[in-house]
């Protein structure tokens, strides 16, 4: 006999534990799978753990905002549950939107607006008085060191910033989602680790389980897909899922970079997290007085999908195909160096390479599937790692919503966020969707 579980989520990762961890509230018997060692040790590892409330779309904002207050309140959200590797932190340093030609600012503003969500209007002598060390000129438009156009003085001033008290970084991303995992085991949620789901079973109705590459075989009813960049691999596997999205997703190559800060400047402790489309980047402070550098994907980055099997087996089976590259380690630090002209930009590149998990329009899908008892959280890499707690509840719910009748497709859940009370769509986050054109099709989502 197969064990029984009332639900199986592919995925430990930082939206796959909170969806085991709500499930498991909820009265569910459940199983989380994954290829890897432990909690939070794939794509989620590498993530920025960026808390910040701007997207292109209002229910971007609100899940987002919804967001701010779960990992404003951590400890409590994990119903204090000890972890013996100790709690991430929330790092609340703020979080700065220049305002620029590279993001449609006015648009965050009024999503803000009707969202509600706190924010502040800087001026450049309001930003300089926080931010010391940056050149607050336009540099307009976006581009790669190897442009002869690339060094041209500036002539133009920056209008200013929306600034968001409440946004930050959490301290360490893998950390964050092993804490959810206790906190889900807790609640008598299993985890099993260094597996391989070779196959989503079906009995020409609905789903009935998983086997893995050993041959193990585990039942359930309900199979939730939280696979990260092997998320269009896993839908391959399940009857009919593939072909009943409308919406896809595929898996990104990604580069972080991590550069000192100016020297005598304490970024670590007094720095902000900042979206800066005006030279195509992001930042914030990291451990060791670094400033960690992210491409906001404008047009001139070249993007690198890839097979994550390949990827993941490295040149020659060794490990990740993790190495820097010279040409985007001199984009993103020297754009970032255009802002801060005294950075110190080391010849020896230091950063983080990994995967995203992109949908079509850089939305994520929470969603059910043609294959009854198969559900998505998937397409959530670059963007989603600040809404994982919320994600957890949405999908608990959308599962035992259509588990007990719901029929999602024609009469999407009406979500409401606890937090903030207000209510969306999740027909938002649909398979079944047209591409949404208000997306930014960034990591900026």
């Amino acid at each position: 006999m197969n064990k029984k579980y009332d639900a199986i989520i592919i995925g430990a990762g930082v939206i796959g534990c909170p969806i085991s961890y709500e499930l498991a509230k909820n009265g569910y018997k459940t199983l989380t799978v994954d290829k890897l060692a432990d909690a939070g040790m794939g794509s989620t590892a590498a993530s920025c753990a960026i808390v910040r409330a701007h997207y292109s779309t209002v229910d971007g904002v609100a899940m987002a905002y919804e967001g701010f207050k779960y990992w404003l309140d951590w400890e409590n959200y994990l119903g204090n549950v000890k972890d013996e590797k100790g709690l991430a932190r929330f790092m609340n340093t703020g979080s700065i939107l220049l305002k620029s030609q590279g993001h449609d600012w006015r648009k965050v503003k009024s999503n803000y607006d009707v969202v509600g969500v706190d924010y502040e209007e800087w001026s450049v002598e309001r930003i300089k008085e926080a931010v010391p060390v940056y050149d607050l000129h336009e540099f307009w438009p976006v581009r790669r060191p190897e442009d002869p156009k690339f060094f041209d003085p500036p002539t133009r001033m920056l209008e200013g910033a929306i600034f968001c008290p409440e946004g930050g970084y959490m301290s360490d991303p893998a950390l964050s989602a092993h804490n959810i995992m206790r906190a889900a085991e807790a609640h008598g949620s299993e985890f099993l680790f260094n597996v391989e789901v070779v196959a989503v079973r079906d009995d020409g109705n609905r789903v009935t389980g998983i086997t893995l590459k050993d041959g193990t075989q585990f039942d359930a009813p309900v199979v939730v897909n939280v696979a990260g960049p092997h998320s269009y691999k896993i839908n391959q596997m399940a009857k009919g899922v593939w072909d009943g999205c409308n919406i896809k997703t595929k898996a990104l190559r990604h580069e972080v970079m991590h550069v000192p800060s100016p020297e005598g400047y304490n970024y670590l402790e007094d720095g902000y997290h900042t979206s800066d489309g005006d030279v195509g980047c992001y930042y914030r402070p990291e451990v060791g007085n670094m400033f960690l550098i992210g491409s906001e994907d404008p047009k001139c980055d070249p993007q690198e999908w890839v097979d994550p099997d390949e990827f993941y087996a490295g040149k020659g089976g060794q490990g990740r195909d993790n190495q820097l590259t010279e040409a985007q380690y001199k984009a993103q630090s020297y754009r970032c160096a255009r802002r801060v002209p005294d950075m110190q930009i080391p010849n020896q590149p230091r950063g983080v390479v990994d995967l995203y998990d992109c949908s079509d329009d850089w939305i994520p899908i929470y969603d059910k599937t043609d294959l009854p008892g198969f559900y998505l959280a998937i397409g959530s890499s670059g963007n989603q790692y600040k809404n994982a707690p919320v994600a957890g509840v949405l999908m608990a719910e959308l599962i035992d919503k259509c588990e007990k009748g719901l029929d999602h497709d024609k009469e999407p859940l009406q979500f409401k966020l606890r937090h903030i009370g207000r209510t969306i769509d999740a027909g938002f986050f649909s398979r079944k969707r047209e591409i949404n054109y208000n997306s930014s099709f960034s990591v900026n989502g």
